[in-house]
């Protein structure tokens, strides 16, 4: 989240969104993760620390994080201050998700060259510039290919108190959490050998395969030890109802399907993420083949609780194991009941049978 329709003011959204962040903190979710995008009128949010600050008054215990921050668009100087700061907010409920970005417009439109890597580069350049503010040592520089930053000697202008100090509330920082869209993502590589948290699309066997073994990959370069698959955070859009038929009508009739309908499914099929084919079940079958009803049977989780217990152990299964389930959040407000039956289904009647299933597992 949060992703509405085209329609929907900026206001309406963010009291939708925070109403679904309440509702997730009364039924014990543990974290939610608010993406960022600029060019995207599906997916709104270019500021989601904003969501974050507002959603601090209305939650008590869920984890709020930015899922993720784009960090080829932001100096990072000035977005390891303000997350910092948040950090503070938070007093321990904030996790620092970071992206390098995949919409080829938001590239477009802040000069950044996706198709040469250009991206990459600047989120691994970014990211080593905030772990360095972060450490708030005096006197010191960093020169980087798109940044130079050099943090102040404090005695220079002592007289005034002027001097380099916001670092974050969690130390040495707050968790750090990746995500990426791409099959054998670089960016998962970067989790793995930084040890940061990793999330991924739930997709077909063969994209989650290339996923985790980028992380692997990533550790083994870092020297690091391979990390637990209970850290690996998979998204999969859900729908729950007390019968198959009824999850599957309200998941049909409702903007689940009209977003994959209007915008994700031409995006994956037909914009810069070429996806349809990480769908498949089968590599034996057809591209073409994957349409919104196949997604529908065979990716989305929905259906009653029972049904969708199986589906998150075949998921399991399919991913060799992982830890967390990130359920992609849509604007439900056409059947806000509908919507927060699901959530309600999921806690109290999918999650106890699925007990079993721990992720506490490494390769």
């Amino acid at each position: 989240m949060p992703s509405h329709p085209p329609e929907r003011n900026p206001y309406d959204a963010q009291q939708y969104d925070l109403d679904v962040l309440s509702l997730g903190d009364e039924l014990g979710f543990i974290e939610a993760w608010i993406g960022e995008h600029f060019t995207a009128i599906w997916e709104p949010v270019p500021a989601p620390d904003i969501l974050i600050a507002q959603a601090l008054l209305r939650t008590k215990n869920i984890k709020l994080c930015t899922g993720g921050h784009l960090l080829p668009f932001h100096h990072p100087v000035e977005l390891a201050h303000r997350v910092a700061y948040l950090d503070h907010l938070a007093q321990g409920r904030f996790q620092f998700g970071i992206a390098a970005g995949g919409l080829p417009t938001d590239h477009e439109m802040f000069g950044v060259d996706m198709n040469a890597g250009e991206h990459r580069d600047r989120t691994r350049e970014a990211l080593e510039i905030i772990l360095h503010t972060w450490k708030g040592e005096p006197r010191s520089e960093y020169q980087g290919k798109y940044w130079n930053v050099k943090i102040p000697d404090p005695a220079d202008m002592e007289f005034a108190s002027l001097k380099h100090f916001r670092t974050p509330y969690q130390q040495p920082h707050p968790p750090i959490g990746v995500a990426s869209a791409s099959p054998g993502s670089e960016t998962l590589k970067l989790a793995g050998e930084k040890g940061y948290i990793p999330m991924s699309l739930g997709l077909g066997p063969a994209y989650l395969a290339s996923h985790w073994q980028a992380v692997l990959d990533g550790a083994d370069r870092g020297g690091r030890k391979r990390p637990n698959r209970s850290e690996w955070r998979i998204v999969r859009d859900v729908w729950i109802a007390d019968t198959d038929e009824e999850a599957m009508r309200g998941a049909r009739e409702g903007m689940l399907y009209r977003a994959w309908q209007d915008y994700l499914y031409p995006l994956f099929a037909y914009g810069s993420y070429p996806f349809t084919a990480s769908m498949k079940h089968d590599d034996s079958m057809a591209t073409e083949d994957v349409t919104i009803d196949y997604m529908a049977n065979n990716i989305w989780l929905v259906g009653s609780p029972e049904t969708v217990a199986r589906k998150i152990k075949d998921l399991y299964e399919i991913s060799g194991g992982f830890g967390v389930l990130l359920m992609m959040v849509l604007d439900h407000s056409d059947d806000p009941n509908g919507w927060r039956k699901s959530m309600r289904l999921l806690t109290e009647q999918v999650l106890p049978r699925l007990s079993d299933l721990t992720g506490e597992t490494t390769d």
